[in-house]
């Protein structure tokens, strides 16, 4: 098929771009295109205007801030995938992104485009909740910031505003000892996931998990957290009863069926992907050396 007629503006500055989007009603912004072109072409969006922000100078880009690691939107997911940065001093992202479609769309791709985009089974927008991340939005007279939480509003839907524009995410580091996994089941490398884990875990001076974090992607509408999961991990060492404990809250998760497999089927999924995110994050946090990352 063929996309329906729409107008192309390229804004070559920050400023035109945000402008720009102030005058229009009905413009989608085209980033990487990974998702925006399929969907255009099969006609389930149909939008005025096409704005291109592929030369918008200043939107990607990886550097530490601080404590946290801080990535332009347009920055191209092979970019992140590869950069020594992010191995080093927040690997779960790497990890996540080699299962994000093929090189082909993670050179193009961006990680502010999966995250507009919101796919519930994407990869990314469920690191950036597991990580309590934010993200930096700039509209013509100012700018925000909303924790990914309160930037997921429901299924492919973000609190972003049609003047608004995402420009940087920001998520906060792990020191060391931690340990981290991500895992999904999908049909066919490169598919989205029918379920996947993410799992971020700190061990104290003990050996006892003295911080947890985990989300779901895949199951539900919208990338889920499992605070009761966390809770039933805190304090143990990862004995078998414990994660029996938090696996048992995959039967609460919000489950949605359709023709890959029932809410039941994708709940079973999430459970089998979530033991192995845990026990992959607690045998690498046991492993880690001691001190901050450097």
């Amino acid at each position: 098929m063929k996309p329906p007629p729409f107008d192309y503006v390229r804004p070559e500055s920050l400023e035109t771009l945000l402008s720009t989007l102030a005058r229009l009603e009905n413009a989608k912004i085209l980033a990487g295109g990974q998702s925006l072109m399929p969907m255009l072409n099969l006609r389930y969006v149909f939008p005025d205007v096409l704005v291109d922000i592929n030369r918008v100078p200043g939107l990607a880009g990886i550097r530490l801030e601080g404590d946290r690691l801080r990535i332009g939107a347009m920055t191209r997911q092979r970019a992140i995938e590869t950069d020594p940065l992010a191995a080093a001093h927040f690997p779960i992202l790497p990890e996540a992104l080699r299962l994000v479609g093929h090189r082909q769309t993670r050179n193009r791709g961006t990680i502010g485009g999966s995250l507009c985009h919101l796919d519930p089974a994407a990869e990314l927008p469920t690191v950036a909740l597991l990580a309590d991340a934010t993200v930096e939005i700039a509209r013509e007279g100012g700018t925000r910031t909303l924790s990914a939480a309160e930037f997921i509003l429901g299924y492919m839907t973000t609190a972003l505003g049609q003047d608004e524009v995402l420009t940087a995410v920001s998520f906060p580091l792990w020191h060391r000892p931690h340990g981290y996994s991500f895992q999904e089941f999908a049909r066919r490398h490169g598919d989205f996931a029918i379920a996947s884990a993410a799992c971020l875990l700190a061990l104290g001076p003990d050996g006892r998990i003295e911080r947890v974090a985990i989300a779901i992607g895949g199951v539900g509408p919208v990338p889920q957290r499992m605070p009761a999961a966390e809770a039933a991990l805190a304090g143990t060492r990862g004995e078998p009863e414990a994660v029996a404990r938090a696996l048992g809250f995959c039967d609460a998760l919000d489950a949605i069926g359709d023709f890959h497999g029932s809410a039941d089927y994708r709940r079973s999924v999430a459970r089998s992907v979530l033991r192995k995110a845990l026990g992959d994050a607690r045998d690498r946090a046991a492993a880690a050396p001691t001190g901050p990352a450097q």
